[in-house]
Order: structure tokens, then sequence, then C-alpha cells
């Protein structure tokens, strides 16, 4: 592998310690708070680097050091294209190449401050159902036999948390970076369950000394592709097996409550508050609701890309339509939110052609995505006795896409936890009431609700008598 040759010799690397571990050594974790954690050591005199961990990838790893951890970072706007070099991370380590062992030495660290998790809403091994920690999943109950390599992020923890207190080293902060509504909450509620069940004493150490700050996280990063691969090369002058594309827009709301003291992310662009539910509902309703809609109507309507439907007129209406009209009436927001402009910039950016974001990846895990990011707005309509037709359309296309068979014939890959039982359901004759009724998914009060019943299946019919373009075009 050839030398990362736009290593930045400015960058104040060589103070940084590995103050945080990061689980997820991902694409949007790369784009987002590494970059941010490196800008804020180019602006500063910070000391804070990254561990990077990943538990499951060690490719990605093995690559991070033969690069000397240094990866980079396109921005790709309509009009620009910007290639940034990351260099905040001092180490990285994955079980498969450095044990088990290696991982809980580093999380129990005594200059471990932060524990960060991009693990996505799986991770966390939730039962959808009931929002608690799922005691049949056979990962956790394989941890929770003691098994010498842990199978969750929860398993880690727990260790290194354990190990941690015995060894009298300071309390830390856990800090979910997913796009889990109360990510924070998720994540306490997840390891409390899990640690109870192995030593109450420490659940309740974790319950009284570790913070679980929650935060609001926004950046559109699509998978990496050949395409941008090549576009990564061209713009760095050789390939990077790490780098990854993204929009120039970025953005992080943090509850400012940590144990063991954080970097100044202010200074790169983050917000720090007390409360971050507001922010986070508005991105869950407006931003991401309008994906997922986009999503599946534009899978089935056979556009490959989200910029792709925002040349249709009648898509990109809708998406406007669904956030200022059904989304941004639910929500509460400080003084001074202007909702109707963020839902401008929010079409701006789903029209980005550079960003090859692929509607099929937006559409995977439905059944973790649906409850979040439309499920808070219908409630809201319910209970109001107000209109929701872009909700119910969205809902209809989800149902459809989970069938297994798009508008042209061609069968669907449906990449999510519930896959079976969903495309079992979506093939019945009553499809709408079936899915409906799935309280994994659907809360009684909106699964049951003979308006959203109807209104569902009129939309559904809708989609099968005349295609997702048509459908969407009568409203």
């Amino acid at each position: 592998m050839p030398p990362f040759v736009k290593a930045d010799v400015r960058h104040n690397r060589t103070k940084l310690r590995p103050r945080i571990v990061h689980i997820g050594f991902g694409a949007f974790h790369r784009a987002h708070q590494a970059l941010f954690t490196d800008q804020v050591a180019r602006q500063g005199d910070s000391d804070w680097g990254i561990c990077e961990v990943s538990l499951f990838n060690d490719t990605a790893i093995a690559a991070l050091r033969a690069q000397d951890h240094m990866f980079s970072v396109l921005e790709t706007g309509a009009e620009s294209t910007e290639i940034k070099i990351v260099q905040a991370a001092t180490c990285a380590l994955t079980p498969s190449l450095d044990g088990p062992e290696a991982v809980i030495a580093q999380l129990a660290a005594a200059e471990t401050a932060i524990i960060s998790l991009t693990i996505t809403e799986k991770g966390y091994c939730i039962d959808p159902a009931t929002g608690r920690l799922d005691m049949s999943h056979p990962e956790i109950l394989s941890d929770l036999k003691g098994s010498n390599t842990p199978q969750t992020v929860l398993g880690y923890l727990t260790a290194a948390l354990k190990k941690r207190r015995e060894l009298g080293h300071p309390p830390l902060s856990i800090l979910s970076c997913d796009n889990i509504q109360g990510n924070g909450q998720v994540a306490k509620a997840a390891l409390l369950a899990f640690a109870r069940q192995t030593a109450p004493d420490l659940a309740d150490w974790i319950n009284a000394k570790i913070t679980f700050p929650c935060t609001m996280v926004d950046r559109i990063v699509p998978a990496v592709t050949d395409d941008t691969a090549a576009d990564i090369a061209a713009h760095l002058g050789h390939p990077d097996p790490c780098g990854v594309a993204c929009e120039p827009f970025k953005q992080w709301v943090i509850e400012d409550n940590f144990a063991a003291g954080r970097p100044d992310w202010d200074i790169a662009g983050a917000k720090f508050v007390a409360d971050v539910t507001p922010y986070e509902e508005m991105k869950l309703r407006m931003l991401n609701g309008a994906h997922s809609f986009l999503a599946y109507l534009g899978y089935l309507a056979g556009y490959t890309h989200i910029s792709d439907t925002m040349d249709d007129p009648h898509f990109r209406s809708a998406a406007f339509d669904l956030m200022t009209q059904e989304a941004a009436p639910s929500l509460t927001m400080p003084a001074g939110a202007d909702l109707r402009a963020y839902a401008e910039q929010l079409i701006v950016r789903f029209s980005n052609p550079a960003l090859k974001h692929k509607t099929w990846q937006i559409a995977m895990d439905g059944s973790q995505k649906i409850p979040h990011r439309l499920g808070g707005s219908l409630k809201h309509h319910l209970a109001q006795g107000t209109d929701f037709p872009m909700i119910a359309l969205g809902i209809a296309a989800w149902m459809r896409y989970v069938s297994g068979m798009d508008e042209q014939g061609h069968s669907i890959d449906i990449c999510d936890p519930l896959a079976a039982e969903l495309y079992k359901r979506a093939n019945q004759p009553d499809p709408v009431a079936s899915l409906l009724g799935m309280e994994a998914i659907f809360e009684p009060e909106i699964g049951r609700n003979s308006d959203v019943i109807t209104k569902v299946t009129q939309a559904y019919n809708a989609l099968l008598q005349h295609g997702a373009k048509a459908a969407l075009a009568a409203l």
C-alpha cells in the first residue's frame, strides 16, 4: 500500500492520546465523529485521540493500521468537492487480530474517558416489541453463559467496566452516536439489563457512576461503491480502503453530561445542549421520515438513488409536504427553530447528484426504523384528528416493498432482522392488517386503529393498481 502522502505535518497529532475508544469503525463514524475530533485537534490544543475498535471487521482495522491510522473523507457537493485527511486515530484494535482481552483492556484503561458507539439499532439487542433487552437473543445468551470471547457490544462493555471498577479507575461516559431516539437512554437500559444478569453490584455502580449522554447525529454518508472509491483515489492520489464520501453538511447535537470530560467538539460546529430530544425528533421525523418515504416509493418506482427521486417533481413535492405538513406539526421546538427552512435545506441535500445514496440501502432494516421515523408523527395526527396521507402512503410502500417483488416483477433483497416474518405477512390475503398487527413494529394505538387501517389499505391498493409514481402523483 502506498504511503498516505496527504498527511498534514502541521496536525497536532503527536499530542493525541486514546482518550476515546470508539466501537464501530464504519463509514458514518469516519465521516462524522472522527472528523469532528480531528478538527478539534487541528484548531485547538487538544489531546483527545481515538482508539478505533471494530468487533467484526478485521479487514478495515488492518487497512487502517497499514496507513498509520489515517484515512480520507471526500466531501462532495453539487458544486464543489474537498478531500480531508483524518488523523485523530492513534491506535486500532479488533478481537480477531488482537484478542478480546486487548479490546477489554483498552476500554478499561485509566486514560479512557469516553466509549463511543456506532453499532446500529441491532447492536443493542433490544426487543422492538418491549423496548427492553432481548433475553432470547442467541448472542446475548452466549455472553450470559460467560464465554471467553464476548459476542455482543454489551458483553464487552460489561467485562470492561467490571475490570475498570476493580482497578479503581474513574468512571467514564458511554456516548451512543446511533440514529436511535433517546440513544443514550437505550444504551444505558440495555447495558444495565445485561449487567444485572451477571453482576448486580456492577449494575448499581454503572447506574450511579457512568453517564450516557444522548446525541443527535446528521450527515448523509452513502455506502462506498467502486465509483466512490475511484473518486477518492483520484482526489487523494492513491487508493484509500478506509476512505469515505459524504455530503458537505454535518450536524451534531450533544447532551452535555460527561463524567470525565470531553473534547471541545463545539469548536468544530457541534452543539452542546441540556436536552437533545427536540432536535432528535426533528431529524427523525423530517429527515429520516422523508428518507424512508423516498426510499420505499423510489425503489418501487425504479429509482436507484435518492437524488433520482428529486428529479421527479411529484416525489420532490411529496417529500416537502410530508416534512412540512405532516411531520413538522408534530414537533415542539426551541424558540427560533425554522422548520420550513430546515425542510428546504433537506430538499437541497437530497438533490445532491454527487451522493449516490441508494434507495435500497436506506430501505434496509425498515422494521427497526418505521416506528421512529413515521410513528411519532402519525400518533400526533391520530390524537389531533388530522389527516396523514403521505405517512399512510409511506407505510403502504414499505409493506409493498417487503412483499419481495417490485413493480417490474423483479425480486427484492429484503435486508431486515424480521425479513422472514415480514415476507410471510406481506403475502397473506390481507397484508395491511397482518403487518399493522405486528406489535414488534406498531404500537396497538396505531396498528389497531381503524382510521390507520383504512387509509393505509387505500394507499396500498393504489400502489398495487397504479404503481408508485401514479399513486404519488394523485396526491
